[in-house]
């Protein structure tokens, strides 16, 4: 903090030179600027002003803090102004006489932004804002602020406590002494009979309103009696909550101005959701809101499964659960550009028949009348949006590993990957390379006058270097190579060898169901349509098909036999239909949790048949995705619904044997428990109650 605010930087008496929030940041900006803090002093204020422009920065307690990041700040430097006669910053209750001006580089570091929103937790505290207004000089208001003089207060004074000077880090909660509490005649306080709540603070930039807010609800939630967790998500990063504290909550506070992240985690219970200023000014009505909605019972809707990327791998994770997760990443970007770019290249072929890669560009020549120029069209933007598959498969697998910083250097390696033919196996090794390198730079120790730039500058640079080095010069031809040779076995395929990879191709897909050994099939087939041969079509047809079978197999299944499930599994069975027929092999998923040990055999059989005969029938298919709808760009489509249809009648009787073969004798003769099943399998008439079918 020593070298964030001088006396230089301080002016007791703004509002001489300062009657506008406008005149106040620029009167503090030119002090800046004159200590070479600020390069570009209209360009820093344009900044300043478009941050001023998405919040007011003026909060309860005649507080203004105007504040940006910005790319003509050198350093991260604090100014402080104070008025007599108060400057309007859109405080609710009126003027602010305490004026706090933060200035971050774009690319300010981690450390440097942990002691900005140390300062602004430090406003919420009345003692130091007093101590500010009380100030006699520059040099001490500076002191008072860098925390080189201790606060002082007559409070304090009176009640014997020593000085202190205002912390930079957030003190931990005091929880209360059952035993001390005991001694004095009080009850023991029971720890698990406090009201618990977490919350999550975040604001546009994340250096001043994301801490003040965690402090105000910090502070009420000590005099309210309430056990509080906050995570704030600021400029700085976060820590996520520990989810056993999550789990235990009785409530969730949201005072935010940016989407919450990992917002997922906090479903179903009840919640509060406000901007972050009514956090900073109202957090104890906040909590005793939070408080009303847990007695009255209210809980948010279950959100979406998280992504690979929320759900990155925790630190106590082993190295193949984290891999998993880095690949899983990858694949899950990278399948929308499949889906887009894939079907409109399969429409453009559909339309304008198999030489439509031959017309020439669209931008050069298009005929508005002419369906060959619309095919050309839909064509030419499907391959566009195709480009993009290795280099966004490498990119999210850095992504995955190292956050945003292996972005750049991952969608370089990608790219390197494409112009030397490596293809999907060179975008997997790049990504991971380019995570592990940028890894390796954070790990270094930088001086600090360098460590603004490392995430704007020198970590792209580096790694960006070291990646295409690699990928140039040492791994990626060797990739290249087994790229080529695998794309020649594909083409070679044929006989035994091609109805063996359907097998081993239909039982990835139904193993997991949508999970990574499924998708790792699909990548593979994917993979092969970047550079598409006979081989790797008729590889991409038996992936989709088997991919089809286990959803189509349970609604099928529930219709044939409805008896042996239960009414939400038929209920499950009736959206399964329309889940399989589009290539949602998860539509099979309810079943296969409910009982596992069926479901999935039964899956994996279908799917291996399917994948077998695709093959041997020589099925090919250009779209990665769509199901039962493409099946007019499918070659020998008659043969393909017949090899989907056998899988799905094997899947079907597997299961329906094996859950029929399962007979529970119910104990007692009371029927109970027979009447129970018989509801659920929506038997109406009378049966047998010492032996009736059950799921398991």
């Amino acid at each position: 903090m020593t070298d964030m605010i001088t006396a230089d930087l301080v002016d007791l008496e703004l509002d001489l030179s300062a009657e506008t929030k406008e005149a106040a940041a620029r009167s503090l900006a030119e002090r800046m600027v004159a200590l070479g803090r600020v390069s570009d002093l209209e360009g820093f204020l344009a900044d300043v002003a478009a941050r001023e422009a998405q919040m007011p920065t003026g909060l309860d307690g005649g507080i203004g803090i105007p504040h940006c990041r910005s790319a003509h700040v050198t350093e991260p430097t604090l100014a402080f102004g104070r008025s007599a006669r108060g400057i309007d910053f859109g405080a609710p209750d009126g003027p602010a006489d305490l004026i706090f001006l933060i200035a971050a580089p774009a690319g300010a570091d981690d450390a440097h932004l942990t002691i900005l929103s140390s300062l602004a937790r430090q406003l919420m505290d009345a003692e130091f804002t007093a101590a500010l207004r009380a100030a006699s000089d520059p040099a001490s208001a500076a002191a008072l602020i860098r925390g080189d003089e201790a606060v002082t207060s007559p409070e304090a004074s009176a009640e014997g406590r020593s000085p202190q000077g205002p912390s930079l880090e957030a003190p931990d909660p005091v929880e209360p002494d059952p035993v001390e509490a005991a001694s004095e005649g009080a009850a023991p306080v029971e720890a698990a009979s406090a009201f618990r709540i977490v919350a999550v603070t975040s604001c546009p930039t994340g250096i001043a309103h994301t801490y003040m807010a965690a402090e105000a609800l910090e502070n009420a939630a000590r005099e309210a009696g309430v056990e509080l967790a906050v995570e704030t998500q600021g400029s700085a990063g976060f820590t996520r909550l520990d989810p056993a504290v999550v789990a235990a909550a009785d409530a969730v506070v949201f005072a935010h101005d940016v989407p919450v992240r990992d917002k997922e985690r906090f479903a179903g219970k009840p919640t509060v959701d406000v901007g972050v200023k009514v956090g900073i000014n109202r957090p104890a009505e906040l909590l005793a809101e939070a408080r009303e909605k847990a007695a009255r019972g209210e809980v948010t809707a279950d959100a979406r499964t998280p992504s690979p990327v929320d759900e990155a791998g925790e630190s106590g994770d082993g190295y193949g659960t984290k891999l998993r997760t880095w690949l899983m990443s990858g694949v899950s970007y990278m399948v929308p550009f499949v889906a887009a770019g894939g079907l409109l290249i399969a429409l453009g072929f559909a339309i304008g028949g198999w030489k439509i890669d031959k017309a020439p560009s669209v931008a050069e020549h298009f005929i508005w009348t002419d369906h060959t120029s619309w095919a050309a069209l839909l064509f030419q933007i499907g391959g566009l949006a195709f480009a993009f598959l290795v280099p966004v498969l490498a990119g999210y697998i850095a992504y995955g590993m190292a956050d945003r910083p292996g972005l750049v250097p991952g969608f370089v390696g990608g790219s390197v990957a494409v112009t030397i033919d490596a293809g999907f196996l060179g975008g997997l090794a790049a990504g991971l390379i380019a995570g592990a390198v940028v890894l390796a730079v954070q790990r270094v120790r930088v001086p600090a006058v360098l460590r603004g730039i490392m995430p704007v500058v020198v970590i792209p640079l580096i790694s960006s270097a070291v990646v295409g080095f690699l990928m140039f010069l040492v791994v990626g031809k060797p990739i290249a190579s087994l790229q080529s040779a695998l794309t020649d076995w594909l083409e070679g395929l044929s006989g035994a060898n091609a109805i063996i990879l359907g097998v081993i191709l239909g039982l990835m897909m139904c193993f997991d169901l949508g999970g990574p050994l499924n998708k790792v099939a699909y990548a593979f087939a994917v993979g092969g349509l970047a550079h598409p041969t006979d081989g790797s079509l008729k590889v991409m047809a038996a992936v989709m098909a088997a991919g089809m079978v286990p959803p189509l197999a349970m609604a099928l299944a529930t219709t044939v036999r409805g008896r042996l499930f239960t009414r939400t599994e038929r209920e499950n069975g009736k959206a399964a239909w329309f889940l399989g027929a589009s290539f949602i092999t998860e539509g099979a998923i309810p079943f296969a949790a409910a009982d596992p040990l069926r479901v999935i055999p039964a899956s994996m059989a279908g799917g291996a048949v399917t994948g077998a005969l695709s093959m041997a029938f020589g099925c090919t298919l250009r779209a990665p995705h769509g199901g039962v709808f493409v099946v007019p760009l499918i070659g020998q489509p008659l043969l393909y619904l017949v090899a989907i249809a056998a899988g799905v009648c094997v899947s079907t009787a597997v299961v329906v044997v094996l859950k029929g073969a399962r007979k529970t004798t119910t104990p007692s003769g009371d029927g109970t428990d027979a009447r129970a099943d018989a509801e659920a399998a929506g038997v109406a008439e009378a049966v047998d109650t010492k032996r009736v079918p059950t799921t398991a």
